[in-house]
């Protein structure tokens, strides 16, 4: 690890080309797995957590296969899967959505992760699996599934409140189950519905109908998953922290393949920007931000787009009112205590940061620099980078972290800056 001093700039004015998306990159090589045919997936994000599923994947048997001159074109070759050891890092993606798949493996699958891994909540999909007949022994990592080649399935009751990739996971390899499945949620509303719809999509365009005609119920039938060729789109979220730029700055930035639909929730960032008084301009698949002269405070509900919220936090804390961000209590179980984690890092730099029972209220402050650690986060080592824009002397502990998501957040950074 190391500490990075964020670089403080002038109005930006750059185009920044995004690689794929985290989410679906990671949907796409799981149904690529349990397809009924090889597929071929372009633009695959390779960073930390994508690799960690590719690594999982081929431990599991499947077949992978990288493009020689072009890693992110990746060929998945489904095979009977056996028993093998999964690292997950702090990939919820990873230690959410492969437990289902390993109930298909024959024999046992140990899952680990990283110190920070083993407080993330788990217990949710585990229990659930348990319900459907899926030998588990642990309630959080590391815990083993014990696979027989099939899992019965059935219908399952959950909480999802926590994370709405407990239903993603289950969704995702419950067709390959003997009955199909049944999710159903009881309790507070789940977030990041739009993953969920995302997971819904995707099994669409690979022949599997989710039934949602009665609400907080999905219904996965039995049936093939058919084998898709995938186009990955760009991390939308990941290119919030750029597009903050230009908002912090009051320069300009520009994403180009932006998508006209998608199901990524990142694509919100947008909106925000524009609430927080920015201009923002689609014209031809090009995103422009322009940043105004002074940020405005915001008052909105985050419960859909929580990853976004260290980003909106970031740019908050450099606002010119006050912001009260809500519906995130969830984030309390991300790879970090993200609400904790943005009080503390927000209040040692001066600013004025207050923790509520979902959100956070961030009020004007005259900010200095300081340390800002990472907690391991890529989130929060992309806030810090924000702050730092206009802030002199902010140190991002474990800028590394970015890797998570970007293979060179860094780099990217310091090129959208216009530095060497």
């Amino acid at each position: 690890m190391s500490t990075w001093n964020a670089p403080v700039s002038g109005p930006v004015d750059a185009v920044v080309d995004l690689p794929g998306s985290k989410s679906i990159t990671n949907r796409a090589l799981l149904l690529a797995a349990l397809a009924d045919g090889p597929s071929t997936i372009t633009g695959t994000l390779r960073s930390r957590d994508t690799n960690l599923m590719l690594s999982a994947l081929t431990g599991l048997g499947t077949g992978v296969a990288v493009d020689a001159e072009d890693p992110t074109t990746v060929t998945i070759t489904p095979n009977p899967m056996h028993g093998t050891d999964v690292y997950c890092g702090l990939a919820g993606t990873v230690m959410r959505f492969l437990p289902p798949v390993a109930a298909l493996a024959d024999g046992r699958v140990a899952f680990d992760g990283d110190e920070q891994a083993r407080h993330r909540p788990l217990a949710t999909i585990l229990d659930a699996l348990r319900g459907l007949g899926v030998e588990i022994d642990g309630d959080a990592l590391p815990f083993t599934v014990t696979g027989t080649g099939s899992a019965r399935g059935g219908q399952v009751t959950v909480d999802a409140s926590g994370s709405s990739q407990f239903v993603s996971g289950l969704l995702l390899a419950g067709a390959r189950f003997d009955e199909g499945i049944t999710v159903a949620h009881v309790g507070p509303p789940v977030p990041s519905m739009p993953h969920i719809e995302m997971t819904i999509t995707m099994l669409a365009t690979a022949g599997v109908v989710v039934d949602v005609s009665t609400p907080d119920v999905w219904r996965v039938p039995p049936t093939p998953i058919r084998a898709v060729d995938w186009a990955i789109e760009p991390d939308l979220s990941n290119a919030a922290a750029f597009l903050a730029a230009a908002a912090a700055t009051g320069g300009r930035v520009s994403v180009p393949r932006w998508p006209s639909m998608t199901t990524q929730p990142g694509a919100q960032i947008a909106d925000i920007l524009a609430e927080m008084g920015c201009a923002v301009e689609l014209v031809d698949g090009l995103l422009t931000v322009t940043g105004p002269e002074r940020l405005k405070g915001i008052d909105r509900n985050l419960k859909e787009i929580g990853e976004l919220t260290p980003t909106i936090a970031a740019l908050a804390a450099l606002a010119d009112t006050e912001s009260r961000l809500t519906g995130i209590a969830h984030l309390r179980g991300h790879e970090t205590d993200r609400l904790k984690a943005l009080t503390t890092e927000i209040g040692r730099l001066g600013g004025d940061a207050e923790e509520i029972e979902d959100g956070l209220i961030i009020r004007p402050a005259k900010l200095h620099g300081g340390q800002w650690e990472s907690y391991a986060d890529h989130r929060m080592a992309t806030a810090g980078a924000i702050i730092g824009l206009q802030v002199p002397a902010v140190l991002v502990d474990d800028i590394e972290t970015t890797s998570k998501t970007l293979p060179d957040f860094p780099g990217m950074w310091q090129q959208m800056i216009g530095r060497p």
